[in-house]
């Protein structure tokens, strides 16, 4: 068999196991919840929540992940990475699509929102079954594979666009998510089909046996030893928060700028993550994996700072529209969504990627899940503080991102860690 250039092509035709049913199950997201996530800020809208709401309830989301955040690592290790993901992906996400489709006001979202937060427990478990059993030196070009399959799935937004356009926002949304439902559980089903609980999950479940929870979140004290004294899971921490909040914020506010401000119409508005995963897509098997392919990830991690606060900062240089988006309102827009492709695409990557890279073999899930819970500690006021700012004027919450950015220069440029990868290498 001939030799596969890209070292992207060549890890996804090589991967087997759990790493090629995790990833090649994670397109499915493109028919379900990537169809929806355009419209959900503008249908919370449309059914007469606020900013300030919208913003609120972001945070009370991240509130209930840091919640479940923090138990995840003892349900992984207790229940195994396998069933704990089979289990709360259904509860995290088809239970909320069903409230969100028949949704009234903002104590159907609110409910959806706690019930939500569950996610953190599968986002652990998800991690552990897709890295335990790949090698390390793989693992960047593995989460960049779960990005990219995530960017595929953008792909279906001309679906979601034409239901809107015929049948109007409020009623497309809703079924929207009712397919999510389906599509979800059909996900949950062919990823537990064909997984297999990893080897480090079997000797955790093994040990954890007949211990009670609350005694595993009492064993958490050891694993705080452990963080506390790696610098290079401080930093890694620091750059995820940092990540973390400027993703949380475009998540919520960047369809409402474009729309409520710009001028660009509702059955527009799934276009544009389309355009940006494509990008990204494009990106990832071109330009990032040149900048990655070294052990050195500094370099890589300044440019995706630098390039991301550029497309922040020309969202909010566009002039505000005067009734419809103009032809010069979808150029410039077209910059933000280049340089957003790139900035955001490399640094997912690269914060998940160095979480990964620094984190304890032997305790991944409680390690990693008390990172998580401190990266949601540190990025939950974002959703409130940017429908806050988003109330008095739509460009603010992106002022507020830029901030972010810069400060994420600053620190990987002050304070940079190698990872264990590094060691031998020359530093970027």
């Amino acid at each position: 068999m001939p030799r596969l250039r890209n070292p992207m092509i060549a890890t996804l035709v090589n991967l087997r196991g759990n790493g090629r049913a995790a990833i090649y199950t994670e397109p499915l997201w493109g028919l379900s919840m990537m169809l929806v996530l355009p419209y959900a800020s503008v249908y919370m809208l449309a059914l007469g929540l606020n900013d300030p709401q919208i913003g609120l309830l972001a945070t009370i989301s991240i509130l209930s992940q840091v919640v479940f955040g923090l138990l995840s690592g003892v349900i992984t290790d207790k229940l195994g990475r396998r069933r704990t993901t089979a289990i709360f992906d259904i509860i995290a996400w088809a239970v909320p699509c069903l409230i969100w489709a028949f949704a009234q006001d903002f104590w159907w979202f609110l409910i959806a929102s706690i019930i939500n937060g569950v996610w953190q427990v599968t986002q652990n478990s998800w991690d552990c079954l897709l890295v335990e059993d790949v090698d390390r030196s793989e693992i960047p070009k593995v989460y960049s594979l779960v990005k990219v399959a995530g960017e595929f799935s953008a792909l279906f937004a001309p679906i979601a666009a034409l239901l809107v356009a015929n049948l109007g926002l409020e009623l497309a949304v809703r079924i929207l998510y009712l397919n999510a439902f389906v599509i979800i559980s059909l996900k949950v089903w062919l990823l537990y089909r064909y997984s297999t609980e990893t080897a480090t999950g079997l000797v955790r479940m093994e040990q954890t046996r007949g211990i009670s929870i609350w005694r595993s979140l009492w064993e958490y004290r050891s694993v705080l030893g452990l963080i506390v004294r790696s610098k290079g899971t401080i930093f890694s921490l620091a750059i995820a928060a940092i990540v973390g909040a400027v993703v949380l914020v475009n998540g919520i506010f960047w369809q409402v700028v474009v729309n409520q401000r710009l001028g660009v119409p509702d059955a527009l508005l799934p276009f544009f993550p389309m355009i940006r995963s494509l990008l990204s897509v494009v990106f990832f098997f071109t330009i990032i994996p040149r900048l990655t392919h070294a052990s050195a990830l500094k370099m890589p991690t300044l440019i995706g700072f630098s390039v991301y606060l550029a497309g922040q900062l020309l969202l909010v240089s566009i002039p505000a529209a005067d009734g419809s988006a103009t032809a010069s309102t979808y150029l410039l827009l077209a910059g933000c969504l280049l340089l957003d492709a790139f900035g955001a695409g490399i640094l997912f990557m690269l914060s998940e990627s160095l979480v990964a890279l620094h984190v304890d073999r032997n305790e991944r899930s409680r390690v990693m899940a008390i990172q998580r819970t401190t990266v949601m500690l540190a990025t939950a006021p974002f959703g409130w503080i940017s429908g806050w700012l988003s109330g008095m004027d739509r460009n603010w919450p992106f002022l507020l991102t830029s901030v972010l950015l810069v400060i994420g220069l600053v620190v990987t440029a002050r304070f940079w860690t190698t990872t264990h990868e590094e060691t031998h290498a020359v530093e970027a």
